[in-house]
């Protein structure tokens, strides 16, 4: 993928392990995160790691919010 992208950015869709997996290869530099406005219960972690996230940008579109995080590291 990297190959083929050559110098432009890799978009990945999915939940917290596929981004675990990108972070495990290193290949994780942003994470951007959807917050909707819904009960959960005792629910599970958004990401299976641990990330030192730097906050860049924050996005609303009604009642759902967009959080745009640097990754600095995994912990």
């Amino acid at each position: 993928m990297t190959a083929a992208a050559g110098d432009k950015d890799i978009w990945i869709v999915g939940g917290g392990d596929l981004a675990g997996q990108f972070v495990d290869a290193g290949l994780l530099d942003e994470v951007w995160l959807q917050y909707a406005p819904v009960t959960l219960g005792s629910g599970a972690p958004v990401l299976p790691r641990s990330l030192d996230l730097e906050l860049i940008d924050v996005a609303r579109n009604r009642a759902f919010l967009c959080g745009r995080y640097r990754v600095l590291r995994a912990e």
